[in-house]
């Protein structure tokens, strides 16, 4: 059964910055996406960052200059380093797993974990 564990949300100021990290466990991720997607409130979902085995990075233009997207592939884990916060970028943020193309399985959803930029 594949697993998200999300780590590293909180409260930081305008400018501030926080990394979020998450565990996949459960399965093998050579052909899939790790990334990010985030959410706030009565907005849609939206993609962050996601990056492929290969290390090839996807990245949302609104976060490209202030982002960095990373993954261990030993470790099936993602990080998501996040510089120069702003108060838009609150959002409750979910680990993905996005397969490369539907043959290859379903994408998997991590529970979320909140990040608020609040002074």
């Amino acid at each position: 059964q594949v697993q998200l564990v999300e780590s590293g949300g909180g409260l930081v100021k305008p400018g501030g910055s926080l990394r979020l990290s998450c565990a996949a466990s459960g399965g093998a991720f050579g052909l899939y996406l790790m990334g990010w997607y985030r959410q706030a409130p009565g907005k849609q979902r939206e993609l962050v960052a996601r990056i492929t085995h290969g290390g090839i990075t996807e990245v949302a233009e609104s976060v490209e200059d202030r982002f960095v997207i990373s993954r261990d592939n030993a470790n099936n884990t993602v990080n998501l380093q996040m510089n120069n916060l702003k108060p838009e970028d609150t959002a409750v943020y979910h680990c993905a797993l996005d397969p490369l193309s539907p043959r290859v399985g379903r994408p998997y959803w991590g529970q979320g974990t909140q990040v608020t930029v609040s002074s």
